[in-house]
């Protein structure tokens, strides 16, 4: 997938930036590098490899520390909309700020 100069242009344009002629060659070999090794990583076949949740795992055996998923806090809502200026059916109320 290789972008062109008018593909640059348009990314440069959607994230606001403003970019010399000179800067946006230099993108677009940038970007194109990037898309390159995107491709030549896709296309490596990894059916039968597992994921894994660490590097590490992939040398040596690792113990993971998890806890229990326990709550361990009590349900405070009340207490904290107490100081709200507007609450309804336990959610806090603010004014509208978009028509």
């Amino acid at each position: 997938m290789a972008l062109t100069p008018q593909d640059v242009s348009r990314i440069a344009n959607l994230a606001r930036l403003e970019l010399s002629e000179q800067e946006q060659t230099a993108m677009l070999g940038q970007l194109n590098g990037f898309f390159s090794i995107v491709e030549q990583m896709s296309a490596v076949d990894t059916s039968g490899v597992e994921p894994l949740y660490t590097p590490l795992s992939a040398v040596q055996e690792v113990q993971l520390r998890l806890r229990a998923d326990d709550v361990t806090e009590t349900d405070q809502r009340a207490l904290n909309q107490r100081s709200a200026p507007a609450v309804e059916d336990g959610l806090f109320l603010v004014p509208k700020v978009i028509e």
